[in-house]
């Protein structure tokens, strides 16, 4: 069964575009395999997952998706330089308690990352802050705040700062509101950054 564009989440439809056929793919935190499935039927990927839930892997061995069991924050030592065309981190970031090294192995590993997060800086966040005193509850961060596995709570703002810093380039950007693309002040109204970065240094 074909899948309908309008049945494909918003953040993986910007991916979808992004990724050139027939491209290798490492999805980094890939969950259920949902992205990865997606790659490989539409676009002829040649993907692979690194996933630490067991529940989630064995979804992942339901799609017939190649999946390793491991934790991304401990390296991509197996991995050889540029040994894939892209390298994705999407609404997995956050999630990482260390943010720099993981970053630093994806853009050693990847020849291009795409990197996708939820906006902390979304005026909805700030307002529930601002009148409710209480951790903002969103569809971009439906976790409250006992049960979230979000360890850093970044703004489009910080991440662009960051590769700034960090000597990173930023090839493309889509910002990602309620239902379409957000083009003017997408720190205050954007739920979800995805960017396409990679080594000042790479091709």
């Amino acid at each position: 069964m074909a899948i309908q564009y309008d049945d494909i989440r918003p953040d993986h439809r910007i991916i979808l575009e992004w990724v050139d056929p027939n491209a290798s793919v490492l999805d980094l935190g890939c969950g259920s395999g949902e992205l990865l499935s997606l790659l490989i039927k539409e676009k002829g990927a040649r993907g692979h997952g690194i996933e630490i839930s067991v529940e989630e892997i064995y979804k992942c061995i339901a799609k017939g998706l190649n999946v390793l069991h491991g934790d991304i924050e401990n390296g991509l030592a197996d991995y050889r330089d540029q040994s894939f065309d892209y390298v994705v981190l999407n609404q997995s970031l956050q999630q990482i308690l260390r943010v720099e090294p993981v970053l630093k192995d994806a853009l050693r590993v990847g020849k291009k990352v795409i990197v996708g997060f939820p906006n902390f800086a979304y005026y909805r966040c700030r307002l529930q802050i601002l009148f409710k005193g209480k951790t903002p509850v969103n569809a971009a961060l439906p976790y409250q705040w006992y049960e979230t596995p979000n360890l850093h709570f970044l703004t489009i703002l910080d991440f662009i700062e960051y590769c700034r810093k960090q000597n990173i380039t930023i090839e493309r950007r889509v910002f990602l509101g309620t239902a379409r693309r957000v083009h003017l002040f997408p720190n205050a109204f954007a739920q979800t950054g995805i960017f396409l970065i990679s080594s000042a240094g790479g091709d």
